[in-house]
């Protein structure tokens, strides 16, 4: 199978014309005349899974592996590390980031995981109505999510609304308008900033958020895949942290 045809599908399901500008989403590693024998779905690649990885393989990633212009290859960086993997086993990459994040990956994590109705939603921003206490709304994310530690920020005993953003959205704090918001990557300063405003704020974690891709991506493709008899191989890159309470590690 030529690798345009999956590229094509991919492209109806959450055209990449929609990415940020500063993205890099797309085909990063191949060509569209590629033979594609089996197709691969992961978050992200980190160097032990593409090792692992079959030749002759798409691999169909959410975070690009590239972001800007590499000036020089001396495998002796996270990316020129498994980009020598990839072209050595004629491997192609194609990445989906921005553009499914605000078609499919925030929708699916906040209606199928968190279990919340979105009412409105602005791009990356979905709000919900949620009517919670501040402990209670904490609580409910830390089941959704099996975290058994969880950083927040709290500037309101009673939650009516939420925005929810997965990965990390901390830029977009200018354009929340709920009681609280949830994304990833929350930062000392960002704390201080949304406290100064009056939104609480709940980090979900990167990882953690994002981490739904696969699951995601294959059930979207579950029937061209059905249609072509092919199989999508799910593949879970590891988690760069490790989480400690008292020095034991915790999730």
């Amino acid at each position: 199978m030529k690798l345009k045809e999956i590229y094509d599908v991919l492209n109806d399901i959450s055209s990449f014309e929609l990415q940020e500008k500063w993205d890099n989403s797309g085909l990063l590693v191949g060509s569209f005349e590629d033979e594609i024998e089996n197709i691969y779905i992961s978050m992200d690649l980190d160097l032990e899974l593409a090792k692992d990885l079959k030749a002759n393989s798409l691999v169909i990633t959410h975070h690009p592996l590239i972001f800007s212009g590499i000036k020089k290859v001396n495998f002796d960086t996270y990316s020129t590390k498994i980009l020598k993997e990839l072209i050595k086993k004629d491997i192609s990459l194609i990445s989906m980031h921005t553009n499914i994040d605000k078609t499919h990956l925030n929708r699916y994590f906040v209606e199928k995981i968190l279990g919340f109705k979105i009412k409105d939603s602005l791009e990356f921003l979905a709000y919900c109505e949620v009517n919670m206490t501040f402990e209670e709304l904490v609580k409910h994310i830390s089941n959704k999510l099996n975290l058994k530690t969880l950083k927040a920020v709290r500037c309101k005993d009673f939650i009516k609304d939420i925005a929810v953003v997965t990965g990390s959205a901390m830029s977009l704090l200018d354009e929340v308008k709920a009681d609280c918001f949830l994304t990833g990557d929350i930062k000392y300063h960002d704390a201080m900033e949304a406290k100064a405003r009056n939104i609480s704020l709940i980090d979900i974690r990167h990882y953690e958020s994002e981490k739904y891709f696969n699951k995601l991506i294959e059930e979207l493709l579950f029937e061209y895949l059905k249609k072509n008899k092919l199989k999508a191989i799910i593949t879970a890159s590891k988690n760069p942290f490790e989480f400690f309470i008292e020095g034991e590690t915790v999730e």
